[in-house]
């Protein structure tokens, strides 16, 4: 998956937001927050809204956009 969540991961961890205080406190549940982990999976536009909030930081502070090597996709404008 090209969009890393590295960052954000780190945020949280630097802020004592572990698993279980997301989960308890409705921020992410635990099924998105195991596969951002593993990068098979994303946020949609409302959780990175909620993680800016939460943060106090900007979208580009919790993700980034890692080409992968194999990407032969083009886009065609």
């Amino acid at each position: 998956m090209p969009i890393k969540y590295d960052k954000l991961l780190k945020l949280l961890e630097e802020n004592g937001y572990t698993s279980y205080k997301l989960k308890k406190e409705n921020i992410i549940g635990q099924a998105t927050l195991t596969a951002i982990k593993k990068g098979t999976g994303g946020l949609d536009h409302r959780s990175i809204s909620k993680f800016c909030k939460l943060l106090h930081c900007q979208p580009g502070d919790i993700m980034e956009y890692v080409p992968e090597e194999d990407d032969t996709d083009k886009i065609e404008g």
